[in-house]
């Protein structure tokens, strides 16, 4: 099961990070995680919402740009060597990891890291066939 990610494209200038941030709290948009990457001219906010499609709609009324993208959110052991069997697995079935991120929510004993692949249903079907649970849209407004 997919989860949508937003995506928000920043200036990277002094106070615009506050100000998406803030434009969803004024919308009442709970971030569930986030993650930025970054440049000397812009930046790329990726975030889990439990609202996405308010929060697009809010960020784009704001003026920002924003995209929504399919992630694919698991639990993963939370323990040594527990992130490095779930991407072993996507390994040996060819499964191209373009990034990742955890969440700061766990459930029970396990971490939450969220991955973005080439081919999203594929890896969906590996990680299944390999017992790694995934987790969708409910389990992620959840927390």
């Amino acid at each position: 099961m997919k989860i949508i990610q937003v995506s928000v494209f920043l200036e990277n200038k002094k106070g615009r990070i506050h100000d998406a941030v803030h434009v969803l709290g004024a919308a009442n948009v709970n971030i569930k995680a986030l993650t930025i990457a970054e440049n000397e001219e812009f930046g790329v906010l990726r975030m889990v919402l439990d609202n996405p499609k308010d929060g697009v709609a809010a960020l784009k009324k704001a003026g920002f740009v924003a995209s929504i993208t399919d992630i694919v959110a698991v639990e993963v052991d939370d323990r040594p060597g527990g992130l490095a069997k779930v991407l072993k697995i996507l390994d040996e079935n060819n499964i191209n990891l373009e990034y990742m991120y955890a969440f700061v929510e766990k459930t029970a004993s396990n971490a939450i890291v969220v991955f973005r692949f080439d081919d999203a249903d594929k890896a969906i079907n590996v990680l299944t066939e390999n017992n790694i649970r995934i987790l969708g849209k409910k389990d992620i407004q959840a927390f």
